[in-house]
Parts: C-alpha cells; structure tokens; sequence
C-alpha cells in the first residue's frame, strides 16, 4: 500500500503501474471534495484494472480532528477522537455511518481507523503520537473499547474495511515513532488491560491491524513490534485470534524504522507475519518490492509466507468487490 498525493491521487498512481502495486493511500490533505476526489479514484481505478486485472483498495486517513485526509464539500468536519469518545454508542454509530458513506461516495474502500490507543489520564501532553492531538477516544480501556467497536462496526456496515491503530498501542510511549527512534513503552504486557479496545475491534470483525513501529521490551526486547514475530504471531494472531490483514504503519519515512534498510524493512516486517506493507514514500516501492521479490526467490518458506499474506489481502479485495473476472 504506497502513499500517493491526496490531491492528485492520478499522478500518484501513474507512477506506481509499472510495480503492480495492489494498494494506494491518500497522502497528505485534499479539500477538493467528495465528487473530485471520486472522479479521480474512478481514474485511478481505471488505470488500475488495466495494468494488474485487480482494482485497488484505496484508502484515507479518515479519523477526524487533526487526522483527516479529505475535507471540503461532501466530506463532514469530523471532530477528534478524544469528542467523538465522549458521544454516546448510539450517537457514534449515527455519525460514523455517515462519514463513513461519504468515503464510500468518493471510492474510498479503506479507513486507516479507528484508533485503539488508549492514553492514560493525565498523560495526553506527553504523547505525542496519540494524547498531543486529541486522536484517543479516551483514558480508559473500557471505554475506549466501547468506541472502537461501535466505530467498526458502522464502517463495515456502510462498506468501508476498518483499519484498528496501532498495536499493540501507543498511549504510553513519550515520543513519535514519525520522528524519533526513542518510542518505547515498557509497560505493556500479554494481559494489558490497554489491548482491550483491540480486542473489542476484532471481535467487530475489523478488517485490519495496524502494527506500532514502538519498542515493547515486555513482549520483545529486540524487535519493533512492527518486525516482531512474539507481538503479530503469537500475541495478535494467536492469543487474540485475529485472522485479518496485518497492515504496517508508514515504513516509508518513519523515523523509527531508518536504521534499516529500506528493503530489508518490507522484508523483515513479512517474515514477522505482517500481510501489507505500507509506505508513504513512493520511492520505496521499488527497493522494497525487489526485496520481497529476492527474498521469495531464494527462501520457499518466505515465499509461502507472501502467498499467505497476499490471500489475505485478496480476501478483503473479494468482500469488496474489488475482484473481477476479465
């Protein structure tokens, strides 16, 4: 899933055919609104269908508060997560049915959300990530898990694939995996009463899980969760039984994840159990689908491990309706 410019997804993508990439993201802001941007997603769509005989999943950003890719007319003003947390079940299912068909009429398939993080009370200056911009629903678990499974299930509900954020959560950690390689969190454990929310997700049926590119030394004291085989395998697929798309946080740009090669980054994040690579960055697309491409070719246990991740992308793609016979 490559990052192509919200305001000019065309170009964006133009750029990608020559990759088959099988996934976009709109990066960045548009306000141009719902009818421009469905017109170029149809576009998009079009080149798409043509170069690898698969639409793509598109997909946006669309949280609300400070998170919000596309705004202008058609898109409502989605307010933060921290104010929709505090509406009640019913209200926050009304809301996001309708925000969630405004994606649906400018051909968004995916919402990267909502987020599961839950931000201690108190804390919310000192997490940047999460707390410094309002995106938590709120400071405690339980309710936390309340909004997200509300949220997902009125995004499936009106056909748009949700996305839970970012496990095994950011709430704790003191710097921004964005802009730093300080993010840690040493608290959470197995039992964390912070991956309740999670929990509340899948049991929603959320399409996918976002994997943190934070340090969690309780769970795995040498890999990033987002390259940890403990924190995918055996803590999200096995002891929560999650059966979806484990989709990576940007391992484009993200300053947590420079240390390593771009590539190897792809490659390591799939050999971990991770299903969809994500990348702001269209240049990575080519080091990294080389990589994945070398690594398959020399390792039939790697290869056999895309394939798995490719089915499970390609399910969603079937629920979608994105696949087609030609």
């Amino acid at each position: 899933m490559v990052g192509v410019p919200a305001a000019d997804p065309v170009a964006g993508y133009a750029r990608l055919i020559p990759f088959g990439v099988g996934s976009v993201f709109l990066a960045g802001r548009s306000n141009a609104g719902a009818a421009a941007v469905g017109a170029a997603v149809t576009t998009v769509q079009f080149q798409a269908i043509n170069a690898t005989g698969s639409f793509l999943h598109v997909a946006a950003d669309q949280e609300g508060g400070l998170v919000q890719t596309l705004t202008g007319p058609g898109f409502s003003s989605i307010p933060s997560g921290l104010e929709q947390g505090r509406s009640s079940p019913a209200e926050l299912a009304s809301r996001t049915r309708i925000w969630a068909g405004e994606l649906v009429a400018a051909g968004i398939t995916f919402n990267l959300a909502p987020v599961a993080d839950t931000v201690p009370a108190g804390t919310a200056a000192s997490n940047p990530p999460i707390g410094a911009s309002d995106r938590q629903f709120g400071d405690d678990p339980q309710s936390v898990a309340t909004a997200v499974g509300t949220v997902v299930t009125a995004l499936l509900g009106a056909g748009v694939d949700a996305t839970l954020k970012h496990f095994p959560g950011l709430g704790r950690v003191t710097a921004n995996t964005d802009t730093s390689t300080r993010a840690t969190d040493p608290q959470t454990t197995a039992e964390d009463p912070a991956l309740q929310p999670f929990v509340a997700g899948i049991q929603a049926g959320a399409t996918a899980v976002m994997m943190s590119s934070a340090s969690y030394p309780a769970l795995d004291p040498n890999n990033l969760a987002v390259f940890s085989s403990a924190v995918i395998g055996d803590l999200l697929r096995n002891r929560l039984a999650f059966s979806g798309v484990v989709i990576s946080d940007d391992l484009g740009n993200a300053a947590a994840v420079s240390g390593v090669p771009t590539g190897q980054r792809a490659v390591d994040f799939v050999a971990a159990g991770g299903d969809l690579v994500l990348t702001v960055d269209a240049a990575d697309t080519e080091p990294m689908s080389s990589a994945l491409l070398a690594r398959a070719a020399a390792d039939p246990a790697f290869a056999a491990r895309v394939d798995e991740a490719v089915l499970r992308v390609l399910v969603t793609k079937q629920n979608a309706g994105l696949l087609v016979c030609l």
